[in-house]
């Protein structure tokens, strides 16, 4: 008795059990596979390595430190506000453009090789495909974002120094406690960099470019950030996207305060829902059949 196969028409079999989609795992696996073969993410990788150590050589060459900025006074003389310096003169453009590069053109490389018709007819859902793209975007943001911080503090460390560090207000901070703080701070950017990404992942889905996708978030981050800086808009700050990425701060003051890295939870998740959302609405509505 045969198990493969069940008997039709005479003459004929059709198979016992139905062709099985590719599962979230797989779908994992060939987005990873892809990122992978670009040449983009791996540039975008080793600059996140390469780039703080240059600009730590360069803002440690200077003269005179830059006063008018925050820890700039202290820069030149001391690793951990170096690594400060950097992640404040990070979050201004360069945390949404390096997550926006890659999600940016997560879904829009699609539309540009007119694979969609292929891949969701004969390889895997909607859904499956959007959550493991979706995923693989986030990933390499943040491990990007590690290279960074690391490489940053590192070399901050080695070329600067490790001197106690001097706090927002005043206050002495021993070497071990600032290095802990300082990698507190860069690990606390975690929370915009992935509402960025969903952010990134919205307008890849929306406009089908990927030059839109990735220079959107970084135009938007930017006037976020302007808008930020207007007075009499105190009730609107904190559902800005950019107020996330001045949540360190508190770390970093005595008493320490915490009220805007909860805040910042809150408003990273709420932008990060929104725009996953809006993103998978418009493409469970997208018509594929032209490809």
């Amino acid at each position: 008795m045969t198990t493969g196969t069940l008997p039709a028409e005479a003459g004929t079999t059709v198979p016992a059990v139905a062709a099985r989609r590719p599962g979230l795992l797989a779908a994992l696996r060939f987005e990873t596979l892809k990122l992978r073969a670009q040449l983009r993410a791996k540039c975008l990788l080793i600059g996140a390595i390469l780039v703080p150590i240059a600009v730590v050589v360069v803002v440690h060459s200077q003269p005179r430190p830059p006063k008018d900025t925050l820890f700039g006074r202290f820069a030149t003389e001391n690793g951990f506000a170096m690594a400060l310096l950097v992640l404040g003169f990070a979050t201004q453009w360069v945390l949404p453009l390096l997550t926006a590069i890659v999600a940016g053109d997560m879904f829009a490389s699609e539309d540009q090789h007119g694979t969609w018709k292929t891949v969701l007819t004969r390889s895997t859902s909607r859904s499956t495909m959007f959550w493991a793209k979706t995923a693989v975007a986030i990933a390499f943001a943040l491990v990007a974002l590690t290279l960074l911080a690391a490489s940053t503090i590192a070399s901050s460390w080695l070329i600067v120094g490790h001197q106690p560090l001097t706090g927002l207000s005043g206050q002495t901070i021993a070497a071990r406690s600032a290095l802990e703080l300082v990698s507190a701070s860069w690990a606390v950017m975690a929370l915009p960099i992935v509402g960025f990404t969903c952010l990134a992942l919205l307008f890849s889905v929306w406009s089908r470019s990927a030059a839109v996708g990735i220079a959107a978030p970084v135009v938007l981050g930017l006037v976020m950030q302007l808008v930020g800086a207007l007075g009499g808009i105190e009730t609107l700050r904190p559902f800005l996207l950019s107020t996330p990425f001045e949540a360190w701060h508190g770390l970093l003051a005595a008493p320490r305060f915490t009220g805007p890295l909860l805040d910042a939870v809150v408003t990273s998740a709420g932008w990060s829902v929104v725009c996953l959302t809006a993103a998978f609405l418009i493409l469970r509505r997208r018509d594929i059949t032209g490809g």
